[in-house]
This record gives structure tokens, sequence and C-alpha cells, in this order.
């Protein structure tokens, strides 16, 4: 839209059913999203306009809400989804409070997709090569480009809490600081393509993927959960004496009841399935654990005012609005039917079969489709689309017959 008539008010429509549209293109049957696939208006949030500053033609972005025109937010809107979730803690005098923690890659140029990614030439004429978690060295040459990342970030008002190289080939990760789960959500969005933008300006390819390289840790998307009273602001997971509470415990349940039904939201790709395949540091179970990073909710050390729980699956490649709407969905869950979690875990340990979770997105989506829970948190015509929707995706990965197969079963079969 252009600025003038942005300014004038002028409203923007889109066809509902662009809101279940597949990643390559396409969309499932319309009745998904209504037989005559009207339109929907998209609402600017006015706190959330954003000149582009990596831009050299003046442009802005413009966060929106998925409406119908009688007002009320479409179902099939994901921002949607996460802000009916916060109004559920609003009437009950709590509000949740999130940090996310987001992984990629910076890779080279890679104008060809049978080709694995590599990461860039840095200033030494070498590609960078083992792992460097937590390194400071400088030689891979991406200063400048982080430079521009963080002039960015400033730009748009995106505070920063800590950024480091995490353990995979040119893999980096910024943790956001806390606070309001739709702001997050927003920033989380907004930071994603802001490193996608200026990786293009500098000759860099960002990828968020959950596992874009063989024989490497996987991109995570880990969620901080807490919750507070929203008078007060006092952490309901910690009582006067520091202990943990009742509430802490219910929310811990909670999330162990709705892990394996919403595996699909928090992994939603064919790929986010590799990293969980490969489980070190990236766990596949609903087991909790105080500060083991085996267990799929994992409780942080910390003071009690900053006790929270540690969303461990979502991958890189989620969808933050509905990662973080579907893990605080679940925790509401728990507080709400006063859930009882498991015992904690510690050390190594085998997780059992009550807490493991759909291994492949076929199996994640059956869970999906069958769960009251779902149904009953997000509503029929939302999970029904979605599914629907990454169906289509799956349908269209085993269209392709890969290397492996050609080079083992060829020979073998």
């Amino acid at each position: 839209m252009t600025g003038a008539g942005f300014l004038e008010g002028r409203r923007l429509q889109m066809a509902r059913g662009v809101l279940l549209q597949c990643i390559m293109g396409g969309y499932p049957e319309s009745r998904f999203y209504g037989s005559d696939d009207g339109d929907l208006a998209l609402v600017p949030d006015p706190a959330h306009i954003y000149p582009l500053p990596w831009s050299q033609q003046p442009r802005a972005l413009a966060i929106c809400d998925a409406a119908e025109f009688s007002g009320e937010s479409s179902r099939l809107s994901t921002r949607g989804q996460l802000k009916a979730v916060i109004a559920r803690y609003a009437a009950r005098g709590l509000a949740p409070v999130v940090a996310t923690e987001l992984e990629f890659f910076v890779f080279a140029p890679n104008p060809d997709p049978t080709h694995p990614f590599r990461p860039p030439v840095g200033l030494d004429g070498r590609r960078e090569d083992g792992f460097s978690a937590f390194s400071i060295s400088s030689n891979n040459g991406l200063r400048p480009f982080f430079s521009e990342v963080y002039e960015c970030m400033a730009a748009l008002g995106l505070p920063r809490d800590t950024f480091m190289h995490e353990m995979g080939v040119s893999q980096f990760e910024i943790n956001l600081l806390h606070g309001d789960p739709l702001l997050l959500a927003d920033q989380t969005f907004l930071f994603k393509h802001l490193l996608k933008e200026v990786a293009l300006k500098h000759g860099l390819t960002v990828v968020c993927m959950a596992k874009p390289l063989a024989h490497t840790a996987g991109s995570s998307m880990h969620i901080h959960q807490s919750v507070v009273e929203a008078h007060s602001g006092r952490n309901v997971f910690s009582d006067q004496a520091g202990e943990p509470t009742a509430t802490f415990r219910h929310f811990i349940g909670g999330q162990q009841a709705g892990m394996a039904d919403f595996t699909a939201l928090f992994a939603p790709n064919v790929n986010s399935y590799q990293r969980l395949c490969h489980p070190y540091a990236s766990p596949n179970n609903a087991c909790w654990s105080h500060d083991n990073r085996a267990a799929g909710l994992r409780i942080p050390a910390s003071s009690p005012v900053a006790r929270r729980v540690e969303n461990r699956l979502p991958g890189a490649d989620a969808n933050p609005y509905l990662a973080i709407a579907a893990s605080l969905a679940a925790g509401l869950y728990g507080i709400e039917n006063e859930l009882e979690p498991t015992a904690a875990i510690q050390g190594e340990f085998d997780v059992p079969d009550s807490l493991s979770l759909p291994c492949t997105l076929h199996a994640a989506l059956e869970r999906l489709k069958r769960s009251h829970l779902a149904m009953e948190l997000f509503g029929k015509e939302f999970i029904e689309g979605y599914v629907a929707s990454k169906t289509l995706e799956l349908t269209s990965f085993y269209d392709e017959i890969t290397p492996w197969e050609r080079r083992v079963l060829a020979a073998q079969a």
C-alpha cells in the first residue's frame, strides 16, 4: 500500500484463504476457510508500525490483525489466537510473561538447493569449520553484518539481552528481553524478517530452518514462561518464602498434558523432526527437570522472583505467535484444572512412553487432528484448517525422491 493510502486510513483487504496458504504455495480445499473465500480486513496495530532502516527507498512495515468485517478477530489468525490466550489469563487476574531465544545460521548464498549450505568465506579467506560455541573470534568476517543488525534493532526498538555464537558452524543465538507475550511474538517475527533482509544486503543468507546441516545442532526457539499477578506484578510461581507454588506445579502439569497434542504447532515442518530426531539439546519429550537440557521442560536456575518454565521443544522455524499461544494455553489449562506434573527427572534418564512425543510430522498431525484439547483451546475451524494446510505440505515433500533414496535404496532394495 502507498504511504498516502495508509495515512488516509484506507482499508486493506485480503482473501481469507491466504491465512492457510502452504509454504510452497497452494491452498487446502475452500471449505476450510469458507467456500466463497471472502475477504478479511487487515487492521494495523498502531504500536507496531516500523520504518525499515535497511531499505534504501523509504518503506515501512505495519503488523496487522486479521479481522472479520464484523470486527471480531479471524479464528484463522495466529496473532488473534495468542491475543485470545492472553485474554483468558487476564480474566483470572493473571498476566503471562515470556522471552524467546532464537537460533539461526548465517551462510554463503546457496543458489543450488541440491548443494548443502556452507558458511561464508571469512576475513582470513577460509570458511568456518568445527564448533565454536561462545567464541569471540572475528575471523568469520561477519562483524559488518552484525553491526548493521544491531543498528537496525535499535532503530526498530528491539531490545536485545544477549547475542552469542552457538554450537553449530556459523550458528548464532539472540535472547530477547522478557515481556508481554504479544510484544515478544511481534519482536521475534520482526527480528527474523530483519535478519534475512540485512543478510541479503551483505551477500549472505540467514536460515531459520530447524535443521539445515547434517551432523550439526539444529536451531531452536526456546520459550521462557512465567505468570504474574496483573495488579501487582508478583510472580505466582513463587510464594512469599521463595518456594515453588501449587500454581507453578499446575502450569508444568498443563504443559505436559499439551505437549504431545501440540507438537505439530511447535514443530510445523518436515525438517523440524530432523532436529528432534537427534535429541542433543533438542529434547523430544514432555519430561521436566531443574536445569537439565535433556528435558523438554527445563526450570532454569534463577532467583524466586524469576522462576520460570522453559519450553525447549519449538524450533526456529515455528510461528512465534502460534508456538507461544500453544505453550501458554497448555499452562493455563493446567492451572484451571489443577493438573499435577510427573516427578522431576535429573541426570541421564529414559523417557517414559507416556511422555514421549510424535517424531514425524505425519504422526504429529494425526495427534493434533484427534486432540480434544486442541479443539477446546483453539477451535475446530483453526485446527482443521491448520492440519489441512500442513498435510498438503507433507504430501508435497513426499512427491520428491531424495538423494539418499537413490544412493542407498537403488542398489539394495
